[in-house]
């Protein structure tokens, strides 16, 4: 058996590192569609720069390897983001999740963004004189099942469902999610490996009443008439991602945990993250600093606008529920610093 499951992994592996070949050939970047999925959500996880993907956990796991989910401590939990995004962009973030005994784990998510009310030009009003406005709506439902295969080895999928609309047209799309955690790895405690693989699915284009434009004939006597734009349709900015983790004590009450991960995204250039997490725990109480750094080697200066993040957390274990706090900040280049803060609750 357990052979078995080491297979499986290696195997997930083999693969995810076929389809990175196969990637590494396609660096169309900026080209993507629906990159609001690559958007991070959760306190914890952001803090540490996004190398989490051997040791996310719970329902936070879901955006960043959903084998995570298989790992929940709880019997069910619930969690509410917030974060301020670039040019005054807002993302919260919502999951809910629950043991269902021997079939596994499963979880409900909702990722918003809120672009405010942007004012509507037209070809009769470029200036927006008119006083209109608009305000973007893109939503992303995903529904989450993970199991623990063994104590050591968990995995888990997603299917996410993206609607996005622009004043009148829209666009909707569908992508899958799957990833491995190994717990262990090569029987060395502490030891921990993440595989995963996002975001994959058809190619979306917009469309709607939007697309229509007015035609004038150039000659002749045809009268005025409406002809309809054909978008084009793009990829989903598709990803593969390797991580491994490696944790401990100093004390009975002190925890540490070092991280990193590769990510090969399809439409963007390779990605090294690094982060690490410093644990306290006194009296039911537990106190966690947190810091990362996303590295982008190819990249050329001021190309990649994110620099380090850190933060903070509390968790409170009470009688029958537990709460977790967490708070994140990440440096940006021409725009404000990324703010992230989380709230979960556990039962």
């Amino acid at each position: 058996m357990k052979r078995s499951l080491v297979s499986l992994t290696v195997v997930v592996c083999l693969m995810a590192l076929s389809v990175e070949g196969l990637m590494a050939q396609n660096k169309r970047v900026g080209t993507s569609a629906a990159s609001e999925l690559l958007i991070p959500i959760g306190g914890r996880d952001f803090a540490m720069g996004g190398s989490t993907l051997a040791t996310s956990h719970g329902v936070e796991a879901i955006h960043w390897n959903p084998a995570g989910l298989g790992r929940l401590d709880v019997a069910a939990e619930g969690m509410f983001s917030s974060m301020t995004y670039l040019a005054d962009i807002g993302v919260t973030y919502g999951a809910v999740g629950a043991k269902m005994g021997e079939f596994g784990n499963v979880a409900l998510s909702v990722k918003a963004l809120d672009f405010g009310d942007i004012l509507l030009t037209t070809d009769d009003d470029p200036e927006g004189r008119g006083g209109r406005f608009y305000s973007p709506t893109f939503v992303t439902v995903g529904l989450s099942y993970a199991r623990g295969l063994t104590d050591a080895i968990s995995v888990g999928t997603t299917v996410k469902v993206i609607s996005e609309q622009i004043d009148r047209v829209s666009a909707s799309g569908v992508a899958l999610d799957f990833g491995v955690q190994y717990n262990g790895l090569g029987g060395i405690k502490g030891l921990q490996m993440g595989v995963a693989v996002k975001n994959i699915g058809p190619q979306i284009k917009y469309d709607g009443p939007g697309l229509y434009q007015r035609g004038t004939a150039s000659d002749g006597r045809r009268p005025e008439q409406n002809y309809k734009l054909d978008g084009a349709s793009f990829e989903l900015p598709s990803l593969v991602e390797i991580g491994l983790a490696y944790g401990g004590s100093f004390q009975e009450n002190m925890s540490w945990t070092l991280n990193g991960s590769f990510t090969n995204n399809n439409l963007y250039l390779d990605e090294y993250r690094v982060g690490g997490e410093l644990g306290f725990a006194v009296e039911g109480v537990e106190l966690f600093g947190r810091a990362g750094v996303g590295l982008t080697p190819q990249a050329e200066t001021k190309e990649n606008i994110f620099g380090s993040s850190f933060g903070a957390g509390l968790k409170w274990a009470g009688t029958g529920i537990g709460i977790t706090v967490d708070y994140a900040y990440r440096t940006t280049e021409f725009f404000d610093g990324n703010q992230v803060i989380s709230l979960k609750f556990g039962f």
